[in-house]
């Protein structure tokens, strides 16, 4: 198979793929679905270009199969959170303010949104890709250092999830900002880590071979980056907490960073009075 051919399917499928998570968002009524139809197609398709014989040889090399397995790992967790969210929390709060902004043109402007997030998927498989393909035999310590970041951004996301999942289960909590835990440190410390997965693939691309085209991969991480921060991750959610939880939000904001990890700033007894702690 050709890398051209290779890449006109990627492109059709993962469109494709983007309207069906449109139909079950407006099937179900809960747009969490999309979130997590989108992680589970970009886990595939990196699982497959990973796995696709690309050069001269047919044969899969240990490369190959570690970044297959990192994606596969990646989709999976992230993915089966987003949807065991949603099974439980109707609908996602910013695809919610876009059907109050877009009004009756919602479902249609909705359907063409999510294809702009289809090309936003085929590029970081392009990363996966690109990673799974460096040339050379048997692991370097390029892969090595992947593995390592990789590791920590799936147990530091994984534990964020878990940390604010129990915040919200507990009734005196209603209402309240979590600021405990790795939530401490930032206030998005899941972004921050689900950021360190594409660094991740980047180090596997570039790191430890002389592979020119590797460096290719960095376009995951930077746009991941610029996803997050100024797109569709920090700016809908905060305006969405500022709108449910006022000035408690406020003043998280003013204690920690919204993005980048910091020691957090210590709170004048009288904030805290503010806040609605003791």
């Amino acid at each position: 198979m050709t890398l051209a051919i290779m890449l006109i399917g990627l492109a059709m499928a993962l469109c494709g793929v983007m309207a069906l998570a449109w139909f079950v968002a407006g099937w179900t009524g809960r747009s969490g679905w999309i979130d997590a139809i989108w992680s589970y197609a970009v886990g595939t398709g990196g699982v497959v270009t990973s796995l696709l014989p690309l050069g001269a040889s047919d044969q899969i090399d240990a490369r190959q199969w570690l970044v297959a397995g990192l994606a596969a790992l990646w989709s999976l967790r992230l993915g089966s959170h987003i949807a065991a969210r949603t099974l439980h929390g109707g609908d996602d709060p910013r695809y919610r303010q876009l059907r109050e902004e877009w009004g009756g043109r919602f479902r249609s402007r909705l359907f063409w949104f999510l294809q702009i997030q289809a090309a936003a998927a085929f590029l970081l498989v392009l990363t996966i890709l690109t990673a799974a393909h460096r040339p050379g035999d048997g692991l370097s310590y390029g892969d090595l250092l992947g593995i390592g970041i990789f590791a920590i951004a799936i147990v530091g996301e994984g534990m964020a999830d878990r940390q604010l999942a129990r915040f919200g289960a507990e009734p005196e909590n209603k209402g309240k900002v979590c600021d405990t835990g790795l939530w401490a440190f930032s206030r998005h410390p899941n972004y921050f880590f689900e950021w360190l997965v594409w660094v991740a693939f980047a180090a596997i691309a570039i790191v430890g071979g002389s592979y020119g085209f590797g460096w290719a991969a960095l376009a995951g991480p930077i746009f991941m980056y610029w996803l997050l921060v100024y797109v569709s991750g920090i700016p809908p959610l905060e305006a969405h907490m500022l709108r449910s939880r006022g000035e408690a939000f406020s003043a998280y904001q003013r204690r920690a960073n919204a993005f980048w990890p910091r020691l957090p700033a210590t709170r004048h007894p009288a904030q805290k009075f503010e806040d609605g702690r003791s």
